[in-house]
């Protein structure tokens, strides 16, 4: 990176956080007015943009059909695929252990 525009991003970085830091509190402030005002007039609740309650009351009621299901009586067997065993090459790798366990 050229030694130019990575003094003036370190200066809009430091600039930025000064500003960050004289202003936070002003911010602060007329974010609570804000805020204040926006409890006052109930902007906050949940059920603010929501619908009627007899609206909601018809969609879940709608929602609410019973599900069947079928039950399945067969069996079930647990398949198992068994390797074989290589007998020759766990005697290889175990001798193989033992000379270098000598050694």
């Amino acid at each position: 990176m050229l030694r130019l525009p990575q003094i003036i991003r370190n200066l809009f970085l430091r600039i930025q956080g000064l500003f960050g830091v004289l202003f936070g509190s002003f911010f602060n402030a007329v974010g609570n007015l804000f805020g204040f005002f926006a409890k006052l007039f109930g902007f906050t609740s949940s059920g603010y943009f929501l619908e009627s309650d007899q609206a909601q009351a018809i969609k879940q009621a709608s929602a609410k059909q019973p599900i069947e299901t079928n039950q399945d009586n067969t069996a079930k067997i647990p398949t198992t695929n068994r390797r074989r065993s290589n007998a020759k090459i766990d005697d290889y790798y175990l001798n193989m252990a033992r000379d270098v366990k000598k050694n």
